[in-house]
């Protein structure tokens, strides 16, 4: 009998649902206090994880929340380079 493989999940931080990983994105706070989109979801460093709906971008935007999750002020470039990276997936 051959034994799937987990799949990994992860906590949305506006949602607070535990999803597989590929339906979330990740925001990285690095060492040096930079704030980046992690695309590949391996990079060093503080992460919250997102879920992949316009909505939960804007709730999360408007309540500052990754700016609390993160310990960083976060700027209205991540939150504008996660809504098109939805919009692009969506068309």
């Amino acid at each position: 009998m051959s034994r799937s493989k987990k799949q990994p999940l992860r906590k949305c931080v506006v949602t607070q649902e535990m999803l597989p990983k590929k339906q979330l994105i990740r925001v990285v706070r690095n060492k040096e206090g930079e704030v980046f989109v992690d695309e590949t979801g391996k990079k060093n460093g503080r992460g919250a994880y997102l879920t992949k709906d316009l909505e939960v971008i804007e709730k999360a935007e408007k309540q500052q929340l990754l700016n609390r999750h993160l310990n960083a002020q976060v700027d209205t470039s991540i939150y504008d380079e996660l809504k098109s990276k939805i919009k692009a997936e969506k068309a």
